[in-house]
């Protein structure tokens, strides 16, 4: 079986920071050497899709279009399952734009909070499942693209809790552990994560020999 993503450049279709040292740490082993589109001044493309699916592969395909190199995007988020699968796509806009060491940032303790709220709206005994999704999407320059999805089950605490992870870490309590991904280190995350199922996936379909 040829791999379908060649050892080289790979744009990884993000400007955040975690995201990018998530999914360098996942494809250093592989190869490839991974620029962010931040890195590359590429523009960011509005997110219009209304799942995971659709909207990585427009990040996807607008940064190996622009860059002439392959592009591989992460569309995640927080699924409840008590709001409806809320925010889910809107995982992002729930935090909102803020100021953040003097550029534009997000404010995800009050993106907590909002789901705080909304469950507590819905009484003390209220179920607090939910799931961490990730799509994977690979695209070329020519067009070709891949999908790959992954999810990590947990249950949501308060207040939050730890230092070392982002967005909503801090009240995410994955299956199986009492601690939340912030409490984690970095290493222990990355095994246990949606995205290191999602990657599992892209590994065995896109990245062995």
């Amino acid at each position: 079986m040829t791999r379908l993503l060649q050892p080289g450049k790979l744009v990884i279709a993000t400007h955040n920071a975690g995201k990018l040292r998530e999914i360098r740490a996942l494809l250093e082993p592989y190869g490839m050497d991974c620029l962010s589109a931040g890195e590359l001044g590429l523009p960011e493309p509005a997110e219009t899709g209304t799942t995971f699916a659709e909207n990585a592969l427009i990040k996807a395909h607008a940064s190996a279009s622009a860059s002439g190199l392959p592009a591989l995007a992460d569309d995640s988020g927080l699924c409840v399952a008590a709001l409806g699968g809320a925010p889910g796509v809107y995982t992002a806009d729930w935090a909102e734009a803020a100021p953040f060491e003097g550029g534009p940032g997000r404010d995800w303790y009050m993106a907590m909070g909002k789901v705080e709220g909304k469950l507590a709206e819905l009484g003390p005994d209220t179920l607090r499942d939910c799931w961490f999704a990730c799509v994977l999407a690979l695209a070329w320059p020519d067009g070709r693209e891949a999908v790959f999805e992954g999810r990590a089950p947990g249950t949501l605490t308060w207040p939050p809790r730890g230092t070392m992870g982002f967005g909503y870490d801090p009240v995410f309590v994955p299956s199986g552990d009492s601690r939340t991904f912030a409490e984690l280190d970095p290493a222990e995350k990355h095994r246990i994560s949606h995205r290191a199922d999602a990657f599992s996936k892209l590994v065995s379909s896109a990245l062995m020999d």
